[in-house]
């Protein structure tokens, strides 16, 4: 099966991405993030590297899960340009 490339718009979403799940993880380590939420910390890396711009929907679900973040505000936060310095908001 052939990829397409990905787009820029694709990209920068992904980077976004990554950059969201490094805030919300802080100081907890990658090992133990990716083992609670099931995916390899190779794979965590490479999402929270924006290596891996379009992870698969349960990937993130549970990242995002095991991090405290709704996926709403997954969601709003990589489909939004790049806002200066903007903490996530964690799920309460």
């Amino acid at each position: 099966m052939v990829r397409l490339p990905l787009t820029p718009a694709e990209v920068e979403r992904g980077q976004r991405l990554g950059a969201l799940l490094r805030r919300a993880r802080g100081e907890r380590s990658m090992l133990l993030t990716a083992l609670d939420a099931g995916v390899s910390p190779e794979t965590l890396r490479k999402i929270e590297s924006g290596r891996v711009a379009t992870p698969a929907f349960s990937t993130i679900a549970a990242i995002a899960d095991v991090l405290g973040l709704s996926l709403d505000v997954v969601w709003a936060e990589i489909n939004q340009p790049e806002r200066a310095a903007a903490p996530a908001r964690l799920a309460s």
